[in-house]
């Protein structure tokens, strides 16, 4: 009776990423009637934990542009906070918008897990980006399964600090992302809050680690961490490794060719 009930328990857990699995390998994500607009029902593969509160992104060093000096495109390694690798992501942009447009570029992302299926893909536009100018700053959009919008990140204009907002797939404000003024990270972390929408309360952040001055002057791979309850709903989660990759591109990416 009580390995019955531990059963029924574990179907009620929530909020794990898409393609985290279920105890059960094949249970998809259970219903909330009050949350039903960030419930995915996904078939999960079966290694990881069912709910994450630490997602580590790791940004692999590309040995063609440290030797050439060219902005190549960007792939990250996803981990729990094992060190396991649970997903793997890989810009798809062209050499053009690589070369003229830098950290500006538009591109995709898709993330795939272990098996090489694609599970969530992240649409980044072409846009502005300046604090001198409300008008088009930047935006992903989250697509997880690929083909179905989840979620957008967005840049809401400030001239003091970064500012960004979570919204679901109808374009309403669900969270909050404020940064510090200063997002050089020369000498410590850089940790972007995620807040509830009066930011009265922070429930979680994004973190860049600082990888030391070496790393950080001679090449152009970053290490981020993303703490969150276990419980967020599966699609926030998603939309946070999203704006992850947006913080990367906007304050952290730097072309080895300036160097």
């Amino acid at each position: 009776m009580a390995s019955k009930d531990a059963q029924n328990q574990r179907r009620d857990l929530t909020g794990f990423l898409p393609g985290a699995p279920d105890p059960d390998q094949s249970l998809p994500a259970s219903s909330n009637p009050g949350n039903q607009a960030w419930q995915l029902s996904l078939p999960l593969p079966s290694s990881f934990l069912p709910t994450l509160d630490l997602i580590i992104i790791h940004q692999q060093v590309e040995l063609l542009g440290m030797i050439l000096g060219t902005e190549t495109s960007n792939k990250y390694e996803i981990k729990n906070s094992l060190g396991q690798r649970i997903y793997f992501a890989e810009e798809e942009s062209i050499c053009f918008n690589r070369t003229f447009c830098s950290t500006l570029r538009s591109c995709t992302l898709r993330i795939t897990d272990n098996s090489g299926r694609e599970v969530i893909t992240v649409n980044r536009p072409l846009r502005c980006n300046s604090c001198w100018c409300p008008c088009y700053l930047q935006e992903l959009e989250i697509q997880a399964p690929p083909g179905t919008i989840v979620g957008y990140v967005t840049q809401k204009w400030d001239p003091f600090l970064p500012k960004f907002t979570i919204q679901n797939a109808n374009k309403e404000d669900i969270l909050k992302i404020v940064g510090p003024c200063v997002t050089c990270g020369c000498f410590g972390d850089v940790d972007f809050e995620v807040k509830t929408i009066n930011e009265k309360l922070t429930i979680g952040k994004i973190s860049k680690y600082w990888s030391g001055f070496v790393n950080d002057v001679f090449t152009n791979a970053d290490n981020f961490g993303i703490h969150v309850p276990a419980d967020l709903d599966v699609t926030v989660k998603a939309a946070m490794i999203g704006a992850c990759f947006l913080f990367d591109f906007m304050f952290f990416e730097h072309s080895l060719a300036g160097l």
